[in-house]
């Protein structure tokens, strides 16, 4: 079965057919509305004076996706056994905190 999904942007202002939808940020905060033509060249109209000696800081960009490592777990039981052996105190049970596994897994790289 097809299906043919439309989307249709509603001006925000006056409830017309938008032609665009803005991104902006203002005091710490991002906005987005969609806006007509006509209402885009009056925002474009009030921002002017003030983007006209703003200084510029380059392109917004869209947050990406977030960086990821990508860890083998190591052994717990071969972790604590090497800490404890290398005088680093360990729990018997539990989570090993960081500094201990990644000094396990470096001397063991």
């Amino acid at each position: 079965m097809a299906q043919k999904v439309v989307t249709e942007l509603i001006d925000d202002l006056d409830g017309s057919t938008a032609d665009e939808t803005v991104v902006f940020s203002w005091k710490g905060y991002n906005y987005e509305i969609d806006l007509s033509s006509k209402n885009l060249g009056k925002l474009d109209k009030a921002l002017s004076p003030f983007i006209d000696k703003a200084r510029r800081l380059g392109r917004a960009s869209k947050p990406g996706p977030r960086a990821t490592v990508t860890r083998v777990p190591s052994d717990a039981a071969a972790v604590r056994a090497w800490a404890v052996s290398n005088g680093y105190e360990v729990p018997e049970r539990g989570r090993i905190p960081n500094e201990i596994r990644e000094a396990y897994e470096t001397a063991n790289a």
